[in-house]
């Protein structure tokens, strides 16, 4: 696998995307990159999986919180991680259409999960945002996500060892 399994789909960026980020972000982690691995990830988060109608596709694969979490506390001692905290506070600060609000704030539910695995990781220090307390993060995911995402993620949240 490689870029162009993700770049088949076009424009298109629903549950058949959603999946196909999932399986490239597997088959990365696989070969030794979790940092191309959580943006395979990342990738997934930002897929639309509402139906004709508007309303949630339910997928096969639930969101991957739990896969993220899992990445950052295994990734070996000298393999390139990056550093996934300042990925995702930029992330959540430069957001935009499609879906900016929704893909926000899993954005920022991903910086949370970073912090709490990897706490040893460095916020950006010229970032002039306030970051969001845990209680909003739950809130707007509730109100953007899709039905019981803001259980989802605060479950892997607080079942997540950190590193």
């Amino acid at each position: 696998m490689d870029w162009r399994a993700l770049r088949a789909h076009g424009a298109s960026r629903g549950p058949d995307f959603y999946l196909t980020a999932l399986r490239y972000g597997h088959f990365l982690w696989r070969r030794g990159r979790p940092a191309r691995a959580i943006l395979c990830l990342d990738r997934a988060m930002g897929a639309d999986l509402r139906g004709r109608r508007g309303a949630s596709v339910r997928p096969a694969w639930p969101l991957p919180y739990a896969a993220l979490a899992w990445i950052l506390g295994h990734v070996p001692p000298g393999v390139f991680l990056g550093n996934p905290r300042v990925h995702f506070e930029h992330l959540a600060m430069r957001m935009n259409e499609p879906r900016r609000d929704l893909r926000r704030w899993r954005a920022w539910a991903c910086w949370a999960i970073t912090r709490r695995v990897r706490p040893e990781l460095p916020g950006d220090p010229v970032f002039k945002g306030r970051t969001p307390a845990l209680a909003t993060i739950t809130a707007r995911l509730r109100r953007h996500g899709s039905v019981a995402e803001a259980g989802l993620w605060r479950r892997v949240l607080e079942t997540s060892i950190p590193n």
